[in-house]
């Protein structure tokens, strides 16, 4: 009984197609979506960057998927800004909605000036935007200095229900802080030993919610496509922190990315033109105990994925729409 849902990558499509596609993904079978929320690409090669909040109404309105957004809250976004967007979507769409808060990268975040904060000053504002986004949503009036300001703020429009404000993390250490505030877990696709350990240090610090699990993949007709595909599009996502954190340009990411090689891209993407190998994959997963998997295929057309996916690979799985909590 696992989520199986598509992730909509808006560094790479066009907002409209993403819609396009997202819905043909609910018509396949998959059962719930998740949206990044980047102000840049990762690459010239991926040459877009949709506003998540503006897709996020439109995919909830025209589909019936629960939705969740990766987001950082405090340099780009105000937290008082992001709890009224959560509110708002949440007042609209009950029970169909998550926000997860993370501290953020360089390359979206720098575009308001302010300078770029060390990782700990960082993870520590993350900690008082959350506190003041929970307790917005809770309908207090909300003073704060720290290192972020906030001024009497009041969200008049509140859903029922507050939804759930969720820990991404892609190390263990991160995972364990996260415990002591988020409602959930969601990681990416790691090597099984490493997703065990942040699962772990997770659920040991006293982690509640379901964990989910974003998996970066490439399917074609054949391996040297899929390998191509991955290649290309995910190519400068293969630097774990803090080169992902901390670098500014996508000029720079592309530089960076120049000499990556297929089988680097191959220790980050699961690739194969083979979709039993996939079902394989994501039934390994499961069987770690991840809730909820969020497939992230990495090429820019989508089409000829949903449907493989959705006729060969989720019908193996028997995913399920995510239980709505009481």
């Amino acid at each position: 009984m696992t989520v199986i849902g598509f992730h909509c990558s808006h560094e790479q499509i066009p907002p409209a197609q993403l819609l396009r596609d997202v819905q043909h993904a609910e018509r396949a079978g998959f059962t719930a979506g998740m949206s990044s929320d980047h102000f840049s690409p990762w690459s010239e090669r991926q040459n877009e960057s949709g506003f998540a909040w503006s897709f996020l109404g439109a995919a909830l309105a025209t589909t019936n998927l629960p939705f969740g957004v990766v987001n950082a809250p405090g340099q780009r976004y105000h937290p008082a800004i992001i709890a009224q967007a959560i509110a708002t979507l949440a007042q609209m769409f009950p029970g169909r909605f998550w926000a997860a808060l993370g501290s953020g990268e360089a390359s979206n975040e720098r575009i308001t000036g302010d300078a770029w904060p060390r990782k700990e000053v960082r993870d520590q504002r993350l900690v008082e935007c959350v506190d003041v986004i929970r307790r917005l949503l809770r309908g207090e009036e909300v003073s704060h200095e720290g290192l972020i300001e906030v001024n009497r703020a009041r969200l008049w429009t509140l859903p029922d229900r507050v939804p759930d404000l969720v820990g991404p993390a892609v190390t263990p250490a991160t995972a364990a802080r996260h415990a002591a505030w988020a409602d959930a877990l969601i990681t990416v696709n790691q090597p099984a030993d490493r997703l065990q350990e942040v699962l772990d240090a997770y659920r040991g610090a006293g982690g509640r919610g379901p964990a989910r699990l974003q998996i970066h993949l490439s399917w074609a007709p054949t391996e040297e496509e899929a390998s191509a595909i991955a290649h290309d599009q995910w190519r400068n996502n293969v630097f774990v922190p803090p080169v992902s954190w901390d670098i500014e340009t996508v000029e720079a990411f592309d530089t960076i990315g120049e000499n990556v090689t297929v089988e680097q891209v191959h220790q980050s993407v699961r690739v194969s033109s083979d979709l039993a190998q996939h079902a394989a994959w994501l039934n390994d997963y499961v069987e770690q105990g991840w809730d909820e998997l969020y497939l992230h295929f990495v090429g820019q057309q989508q089409t000829a994925f949903i449907d493989a996916f959705g006729e060969h690979v989720l019908p193996q799985l028997s995913p399920t729409a995510p239980g709505v909590p009481a």
